[in-house]
C-alpha cells in the first residue's frame, strides 16, 4: 500500500524556522507533483505549496516569502523549509500528491500523509 511519510515538525517560536520532510518507502516521488497542504480546527483547510513533478512551485500569499519548497528526487524526498514563522502557522502539516499548477489541489484518490503538528508559540 502506497504511504507517505512526514516528518520534521515541532514547536517552534514566532520568528524561528522548521523544515518538514515528505517521503515514502513504499513508491516513487518522481512522476508525481507533491505539495503541504495544513489545516487548524475549526478552519478550511488550506493548499500552501506545491512543487511538480517538473520541478515547478506554488506557494499561497499567506507563506509566500517565508517558505521554500523543493525536491530531492535521489531521496525520494519533498521538503518544507519554513522560516519567519508566525502564531498562525500553527496547524497540522500534511503532505500529499495532487496537482500543481496555480495552486495546490487534492483529490481523495490521491496519496496523504498522516500530518505533522507545527506548532509556533512564544
Amino acid at each position: 500500500q502506497a504511504q507517505l511519510e512526514e516528518s520534521g515538525g515541532g514547536s517552534v517560536q514566532p520568528g524561528g524556522s522548521l523544515r518538514l520532510s515528505c517521503g515514502s518507502s513504499t513508491f516513487s516521488l518522481d512522476y508525481y507533483d507533491v505539495g503541504w497542504i495544513r489545516q487548524v480546527p475549526g478552519k478550511e483547510r488550506e493548499g500552501i505549496s506545491c512543487v511538480s513533478n517538473e520541478g515547478r512551485t506554488y506557494y499561497a500569499d499567506s507563506v509566500k516569502g517565508r517558505f521554500v519548497i523543493s525536491r530531492d528526487n535521489t531521496k525520494n524526498t519533498i521538503y518544507l523549509q519554513m522560516n519567519s514563522l508566525k502564531l498562525e502557522d500553527t496547524a497540522i502539516y500534511t503532505c500529499a500528491t495532487g496537482h500543481c499548477s496555480g495552486a495546490f489541489a487534492t483529490h481523495p484518490s490521491n496519496y496523504f500523509g498522516p500530518g505533522t503538528q507545527v506548532t509556533v508559540s512564544s
